[in-house]
């Protein structure tokens, strides 16, 4: 099997080329290069080297994969008829993706696979910026990043910035954490004669500085926590802060029964926004409830029984474990396929259990949903109607029970009787998909929406309430509808 060798060119110009390489550059009988745009290449076609680019298939391909995936098979091919060296920018192990695919084509025996040094981008990037990389620093590449991979409190370098077009998909990508005005320094030709160092506010990147494939954008670390507040390590410091020695009295002193209520509010206010179609208010009542989940977590951890790490676990492997058809090899054809192969899973995760079917299902916060999780639980295992026509025959019989029982029975029988009317109305939302407890709460806004309304016709005359009839305040609360239709 012949040898494909691959060579750094460095990441300077000529006069920064090792002599090594320089030498077996010289010595090459087939010689390949990633792309014939680099200072050193200039000058060695001067000196009558001869070498072929791979510039021609960058045009032929919208993205830079499908790219790199022909220049490695070319190479592979080209080493069937005799050895054969590539020349990459830089160090060939340093941003080198076509690197990366010859060296899985190696490693499956279809290629033998010799690589030579070359100095890499990053010594002259860490000399022009005068960064110490052991504070921590991160290599991205600017074809695929995206924000989730960002650290903004490490030196960040993003390679592979070659046009203004990467440039702006690169500064939006950064602005998903970064405020618009935040300085980066974009970097050319670090370490030689032609390096270039500019500093913008990151909303210029792709505005006002020359990028090419000698470019690096460097993006500095926070130096505060209002610079990162997109960042979910600043949220955590700021509930970790509040609960320490010199935080706040209020945060010091909850506990995961206290802050139950807190949790259940913030819900409710957070449907509540759902219902407005309020997207600034979603916004604000998310974190309100993101909130009580740091919290209840930094709690775990003040009292070493667990950390937000355990919850993000915990909750992760459960997704992955009970979504095979998207993590696994499983299929389904709808959603209630998925619903049917979650309940299967649920039940094998749980194993046989001798503990009653409904004892899982109680919440003390709401007997509402408590009603809901009953009927759902015992319809899994055939305890339901066959149709919704059953459920309404049951809410007639209980509605006329519950007259009966006003007309003739006592506190203690009507009671009983309107329970039994509210639960057949919680199992006919049931079958229709409804949830009753988002229901109520709807309800309940609704009411206070119009009842406010009312209220606030009352106070503008200058009356009491016990001026108007109940007629004249149902003329109010007509209004308040009409109002909400128009």
């Amino acid at each position: 099997m012949n040898t494909l060798t691959i060579i750094g060119l460095g990441a300077g110009d000529f006069d920064q080329l090792q002599m090594g390489v320089y030498k077996k550059l010289k010595a090459a009988k087939k010689l390949f290069v990633r792309t014939v745009d680099h200072p050193v290449l200039e000058e060695l076609a001067n000196e009558g080297l001869q070498f072929e680019s791979f510039d021609a298939v960058y045009e032929k391909h919208g993205t830079f994969q499908p790219v790199y995936e022909e220049i490695a098979q070319r190479l592979i091919e080209a080493t069937g008829s005799e050895d054969v060296m590539y020349a990459v920018p830089g160090h060939p192990l340093v941003a080198e993706q076509t690197v990366q695919l010859l060296i899985q084509a190696a490693e499956a025996d279809k290629v033998h696979l010799v690589i030579e040094g070359g100095q890499s981008f990053l010594d002259p990037i860490f000399g022009a910026l005068k960064i110490d990389p052991i504070e921590g620093f991160q290599l991205l590449d600017g074809t695929s990043f995206s924000m989730h991979d960002i650290n903004m409190r490490q030196h960040i370098l993003i390679a592979q910035v070659y046009d203004t077009f990467s440039a702006s998909e690169v500064k939006l990508t950064l602005m998903e954490k970064y405020d618009d005005e935040y300085p980066i320094t974009v970097v050319t030709a670090a370490g030689s004669s032609q390096e270039k160092l500019v500093t913008v506010p990151l909303y210029e990147l792709d505005q006002s500085v020359e990028v090419n494939n000698l470019t690096t954008v460097y993006v500095p670390p926070v130096k505060s926590q209002e610079e990162a507040l997109r960042d979910w390590a600043t949220f955590r410091q700021i509930i970790a802060t509040l609960r320490g020695p010199n935080g706040c009295p209020w945060d010091q002193k909850q506990t995961h029964e206290s802050l139950k209520k807190y949790l259940l509010e913030e819900a409710h206010e957070y449907l509540a926004a759902v219902d407005a179609e309020d997207d600034f208010a979603m916004i604000e009542e998310l974190g309100d409830v993101l909130l009580q989940v740091f919290l209840n977590a930094q709690i775990g951890e003040d009292q070493g029984y667990f950390t937000l790490e355990d919850v993000l676990a915990s909750i992760s492997e459960k997704m992955i474990r009970r979504h095979p058809h998207v993590f696994g090899d499983v299929s389904v054809e709808d959603a209630d396929g998925v619903i049917a192969n979650w309940e299967a899973i649920k039940a094998e995760e749980k194993g046989q259990s001798d503990k009653p079917l409904l004892e899982a299902e109680y919440r003390a916060s709401s007997a509402l949903q408590t009603a809901f999780n009953y009927q759902n639980r015992a319809a899994k295992v055939g305890f339901e109607w066959p149709d919704v026509d059953g459920a309404w025959e049951k809410f007639a019989e209980e509605w006329q029970e519950f007259r009966h029982e006003v007309a003739k029975g006592s506190n203690v029988t009507r009671l009983d009787e309107f329970g039994d009317v509210l639960f057949t109305l919680i199992n006919l939302a049931r079958f229709y998909k409804i949830s009753p407890e988002e229901a109520m709460l709807h309800a309940n806004e609704k009411f206070a929406r119009r009842f406010g309304y009312v209220e606030a016709k009352v106070k503008a005359s200058g009356k009491p309430f016990s001026n108007y009839t109940l007629e004249q305040l149902d003329a109010f609360w007509d209004e308040a509808k009409q109002l909400e239709k128009e």
